[in-house]
C-alpha cells in the first residue's frame, strides 16, 4: 500500500486569516503580496511533487476563469505560467455538494467526507497530494491530522477579523520547519512538515 503525502498551500495574515471581515472575497491583506517573487517561488516549489491538486468548489471555478489563460501567455511571468500549466494538466479533485459535472477537463467531482476521500487519494497513485489554497477542504484535514506539510504564505498584516485556519479545538501536533523565506514587502514563505511518530 502506498501513502501519498497530504500537502496544503494558502496565505494567512499575521492573525491566522486566510480572508478579512468582508467575508470570502475580502482579501485586501494577502492579495497584494500573491505576486511577489516569495508567493511565485513557493507556488513553483509546492507543485514540483505533487500530481493531484485538490480544490473547494468555489476555487475550482474561480481558478477556471484565471489560470487557463495564463497557461498560454507568453508575456507571463514564467513561474505563473508554469503553476497554470501544472493546474490545467494534473489530476483534480474538486470537493462539492452541489455541482454534478466537473469544471474543469482531467477533473473530477467528489461529495463525500473530506477525511475519506483524501485517505483513499493516498492509497492509490504516486506523488503528493496539494490541496490548493482551499480552507473548505484543508480545515477538516487538520481536524483529522491528515497534513504532512504546509506551504504557508504569511502575510505581514493583521485582518482583525475574517476566517482564521487554525481555529480551537484541532488536535495538537508539532512541526518543524523545513523552508523559509522573506521578501521585501515582510511577507515570508514558510514549510512546515509534520512531525509524527
Amino acid at each position: 500500500m502506498t501513502t501519498r503525502k497530504v500537502t496544503a498551500n494558502i496565505a494567512i495574515t499575521l492573525d491566522g486569516r486566510y480572508n478579512g471581515p468582508g467575508g470570502p472575497g475580502d482579501l485586501g491583506s494577502i492579495v497584494r503580496y500573491a505576486a511577489t517573487d516569495v508567493s511565485r517561488d513557493q507556488m513553483t516549489r509546492m507543485c514540483e511533487n505533487a500530481t493531484t491538486a485538490v480544490l473547494g468548489r468555489g476555487n475550482a471555478q474561480g481558478f477556471l476563469g484565471y489560470w487557463p489563460v495564463v497557461a498560454t501567455d507568453d508575456n507571463a511571468d514564467p513561474r505563473d505560467r508554469g503553476y497554470a500549466k501544472w493546474l490545467v494538466d494534473t489530476e483534480k479533485v474538486v470537493f462539492s455538494t452541489t455541482l454534478t459535472d466537473a469544471p474543469w477537463e482531467r477533473a473530477r467531482v467528489v461529495n463525500a467526507p473530506t477525511a475519506e476521500a483524501i485517505a483513499e487519494l493516498q492509497a492509490s497513485g504516486t506523488g503528493d497530494i496539494l490541496i490548493n489554497t482551499s480552507p473548505s477542504v484543508l480545515k477538516p484535514l487538520l481536524a483529522a491530522d491528515l497534513v504532512d506539510r504546509l506551504y504557508l504564505i504569511i502575510c505581514p498584516e493583521i485582518a482583525g477579523g475574517g476566517d482564521r485556519l487554525f481555529e480551537d479545538g484541532l488536535p495538537g501536533s508539532q512541526w518543524t520547519l523545513t523552508f523559509q523565506q522573506a521578501g521585501e514587502q515582510g511577507e515570508v514563505a514558510a514549510v512546515y512538515d509534520r512531525v509524527r511518530g
